[in-house]
């Protein structure tokens, strides 16, 4: 009888501290999900870590949709953040720079592609990162899927970081992210025996293939055939392969983690 007692109160004891265990955590890693109060609970239960997903609306070739960047971006943005377990994802920036209005030229020749100033884009990230300070994150992370936003990610991050320098707040552009899934995605693939021409900079192979292993709904299959740059591609995306992508996910992901653990372990 004691021993069966003994037992219950064992098992009571472990339901009653499930909610608790349950609780710590918030209930989701995506910002906009979350109320005030849960965000307030997780930055106090030292989720000080933040994500900004930075993507771009842009044509990409007659078989590939307008929102791949932000597609992409926010999945493997959360992949991230359940790796890190302290992090959690901003709202993707959805607007970037995309070339000029009046002499439209790359992207901005074709329909849906949409272009803000580099002044407006830098201005964006400048707010969000003092918005983020104010309410307690110690890291935040600028992601850019786009290669186009790269230079004025760096340029706030330095910037901020020259401002904060006596404070335990840091911004990082992370180049490695971007890396991973472009110039060390394409040499892996040439590796593979596939042409750096065949590869492509934009809707090519290696472009495509990552898509098609973060959401194959936004690539149309009955059009993976070689364009030529007159149709907004450059490479050759008929040979595109989910497995290929998820090479490169599983890459973006590791490098990301890691770049970002040594960037919090900093003195």
């Amino acid at each position: 009888m004691l021993r069966q007692l003994c037992v219950l109160t064992v098992a009571a004891a472990a339901l009653g501290a499930a909610p608790a265990v349950a609780d710590a955590a918030p209930p989701s890693l995506s910002l906009e999900e979350l109320t005030w109060t849960e965000l307030r609970d997780a930055l106090a239960g030292g989720m000080t870590t933040i994500l900004v997903p930075i993507g771009g609306t842009e044509q990409n070739g007659p078989h590939m949709a307008l929102g791949k960047h932000n597609v992409r971006v926010k999945v493997l943005a959360d992949k991230i953040a359940h790796a890190l377990g302290n992090a959690l994802v901003a709202p993707v920036i959805a607007y970037v720079p995309e070339g000029g209005f009046t002499a439209p030229a790359g992207h901005m020749r074709f329909p849906g592609t949409i272009s803000v100033t580099e002044q407006a884009f830098e201005g964006v990230l400048d707010g969000a990162a003092r918005s983020f300070k104010l309410h307690g994150f110690h890291d935040i992370v600028f992601l850019g899927d786009h290669g186009g936003t790269q230079r004025g990610e760096k340029l706030v991050a330095d910037r901020l970081d020259r401002e904060w320098a006596a404070t335990p707040v840091r911004v990082h552009a992370l180049e490695q992210y971007y890396l991973a899934g472009e110039d060390e995605f394409a040499r892996t693939l040439e590796a593979k025996g596939y042409s750096a021409a065949v590869v492509g900079k934009h809707a090519g192979l290696g472009d495509t293939s990552l898509m098609l292993a973060v959401d194959p709904r936004l690539v149309r299959m009955d059009r993976l055939k070689s364009t030529a740059d007159a149709n907004g591609v450059s490479g050759d995306p008929a040979q595109s392969s989910a497995a290929l992508g998820q090479l490169a996910v599983d890459a973006i992901v590791a490098e990301s983690v890691a770049a970002i653990r040594k960037a919090e372990a900093r003195p």
